[in-house]
């Protein structure tokens, strides 16, 4: 490039002079091997229930669960009268990692009998939505695997 740059001026490149060496940039075949991708089967959906226990006497306004699947939004759960349950079902739930959620009764962290344990929170976005335990706040996991 200097060469070319001293043509341009009229001078002649010197014998001594080394090349510039062009610093390796993935290409976007080498960056696409190297990343994993996603695979379709990775990714599943899940039904949410929740149904009140002899501890709510009367009915609840609203049930909203949140969790790293929703990026800590809260999502509405609709109200089944005949059975007296909440559901609904999440999709695009990232497989083969452990999530963390939490069902909220009227604005309030509950337990939710269908987790598959507690963990500590991690982060802000945890913590203000974590349940007060025993042992501490903890929020509820969910593993969820792929087929």
């Amino acid at each position: 490039m200097l060469a070319t740059i001293g043509n341009l001026l009229g001078r002649k490149s010197s014998k001594s002079a080394t090349p510039a060496v062009r610093p390796s940039f993935p290409t976007s075949t080498s960056a696409s091997s190297s990343r994993r991708r996603e695979d379709p089967r990775d990714i599943y959906a899940r039904v949410f229930r929740w149904k009140p226990c002899a501890k709510f006497p009367e009915p609840p306004v609203s049930v909203e669960i949140v969790g790293s699947f929703t990026r800590w939004q809260t999502v509405s759960l609709t109200h089944d009268p005949v059975q007296n349950t909440w559901s609904i079902t999440i999709n695009g739930i990232p497989g083969k990692r452990t999530h963390h959620y939490m069902l909220l009764v009227d604005g309030k962290p509950v337990f939710d009998p269908a987790c598959d344990g507690f963990a500590l929170p991690q982060g802000f976005d945890e913590e203000q939505f974590a349940l007060p335990t025993e042992k501490g706040p903890r929020v509820l996991m969910l593993f969820s695997q792929t087929k």
